[in-house]
């Protein structure tokens, strides 16, 4: 059971996470605010393909693509790496709410132990993706080739969180307080990097599948739809 927290894990868990938090809110603010600057060119093409000119249709699709793995060849044939994705990221929702229950609704974890087994086993099974993706990325010489250091750092920067997130799942000061010093530090840290790393491709996501969504959709050629199988082929 957790006991009254020290002043530095109390300073740890509540003030630093909320200017991490406010640190990385202003700086998307303004990369938002920058990215806005540039106004999408205006559609040279006339409508083609077959299908109905739709361009909300489109951008919705476009938006909801990530969760249809047999809308794109490269996850359709790679279902393993497309499932270790799905893991890789539901780890780092569990790891971040984790950050927000143990300051701010500790009775969640202490009254609903599945709860708690449920966060150990998305951040658990998010560390064994983060280590298959290491694997792949140091063993592969494609991979090698195309990585820059903040792959590599930002990889193991989240494997490592994700044990420690797993450790921090119960909430237990009872042995010390350093594996919950260490997650929520590295939380933090995790906040503030962000911004500044390949992390944040997930902020542009939104507005890339809009203007591609919105193109496609007006042409009439997404989202995409199969032929129809003759007759007695």
């Amino acid at each position: 059971m957790p006991t009254e927290p020290s002043a530095f894990l109390h300073f740890a868990s509540h003030r630093l996470q909320e200017i991490a938090l406010v640190f990385m809110a202003v700086v998307y603010v303004l990369r938002i605010r920058w990215l806005l600057r540039f106004k999408a060119g205006r559609e040279r093409q006339a409508p083609t393909g077959i299908g109905t000119v739709k361009p909300l249709k489109g951008i919705l699709y476009s938006w909801l693509n990530i969760a249809m793995p047999w809308a794109m060849e490269s996850t359709r044939t790679k279902i393993l790496l497309y499932a270790q994705f799905v893991v890789f990221h539901l780890g780092v929702v569990a790891a971040i709410t984790l950050s927000f229950i143990i300051p701010y609704g500790p009775g969640l974890l202490e009254q609903n132990p599945w709860l708690v087994t449920l966060m150990q086993a998305l951040t658990g099974g998010a560390f064994i993706v983060g280590v298959m993706r290491m694997v792949r990325r140091f063993g592969s010489k494609t991979m090698r080739a195309i990585s820059t250091p903040d792959d590599y750092f930002s990889l193991t920067l989240l494997t490592v969180w994700f044990v420690f997130a797993t450790l921090a799942a119960p909430n237990d000061t009872s042995g010390g307080e350093g594996v919950l010093l260490t997650y929520f530090l590295m939380t933090a840290f995790f906040l503030m990097y962000v911004p500044f790393s390949k992390i944040s491709h997930y902020l542009y996501y939104p507005f890339t599948r809009y203007y591609f969504g919105k193109t496609m959709g007006r042409r009439g050629v997404y989202p995409m739809r199969r032929p129809a199988t003759p007759v007695g082929g």
